[in-house]
């Protein structure tokens, strides 16, 4: 069983809910990263829902208090049940603290896969054995056990942040993968949407990134081997920006895409 797999095991219960155990290994300081959270939200979901609707394809969410280690309690409702497509309701608890709360719209997105008819193409990412490794971050990230559970590389030409060189330009571009080799599905796409550092380091923000509300939408069920992610953002207002993330496979298909509301601290 791969660490995802550990990480998103869900124990289901005769009311309906399952119980889980969110672990310090997917934090990030104190919080345990957002896009865990949203992957055990839609394993539960998935599991509910019909057994013809495996996949998330949409998944809008609200984070409401940061997750911590320790249990937590996934209730999902289903609201609707079609041919092709179910849609959820479904909150992550813990101690009667709302951590999250979601509407999934489950399916097949096999699918929905083909034919392509348009897609945003990939753009140029500096081959692997040129980018710089998560061991290399400043050391306040490269202890998170969140980074220690993927392989991530960095393109150099996006990492000044982590030098205190931000370059302005508001994106991110690295590669990346499980740490253990396991292989991407598309329940893990919505973590993988929120792993990266924020992209507001790149415009010098400091600290904390919380997310204030996302929205995600899973394309294609990924191609084995490494993902190749962007998130960009083109508006910042006060502390508030945008964060638009795209992952694409091993063959270059765009299999993930999203984008959030997230608030930052900025220098004065």
């Amino acid at each position: 069983m791969s660490e995802f797999d550990d990480a998103t095991a869900l124990t289901a219960h005769s009311d309906g809910t399952y119980s889980a155990t969110l672990s310090d290994d997917w934090s990030i300081g104190d919080a345990v990263n957002g896009g865990l959270l949203m992957s055990l939200a839609a394993k539960a979901v998935s599991d509910a829902a019909a057994d013809h609707h495996p996949h998330p394809l949409t998944f809008s969410a609200v984070f409401l208090s940061p997750g911590a280690p320790g249990a937590a309690t996934v209730a999902p409702t289903v609201l609707r049940t079609g041919r092709s497509m179910s849609t959820a309701e479904v909150v992550v608890s813990q101690d009667g603290t709302e951590r999250l709360r979601a509407l999934v719209t489950m399916g097949d997105v096999s699918a929905q896969a083909e034919p392509i008819r348009k897609q945003t193409p990939m753009p140029v990412f500096a081959p692997i054995e040129e980018c710089i490794a998560a061991d290399n971050a400043p050391p306040s990230l490269a202890q998170a056990g969140l980074l220690k559970r993927f392989d991530l590389l960095m393109d150099p030409e996006t990492v000044g942040w982590a030098m205190g060189q931000p370059s302005g330009d508001g994106e991110m571009r690295a590669w990346i993968r499980f740490a253990d080799g396991h292989e991407a599905d598309p329940v893990a796409l919505l973590t993988f949407l929120d792993a990266l550092p924020p992209v507001a380091f790149d415009l010098g923000a400091q600290g904390w990134v919380p997310t204030i509300e996302f929205t995600g939408y899973v394309r294609a069920v990924p191609a084995p081997g490494p993902l190749a992610v962007r998130l960009r953002t083109s508006t910042v207002t006060g502390n508030l920006l945008e964060e638009d993330a795209e992952i694409w496979d091993s063959t270059g298909r765009l299999v993930a895409q999203s984008r959030q509301l997230a608030s930052a601290r900025f220098p004065a």
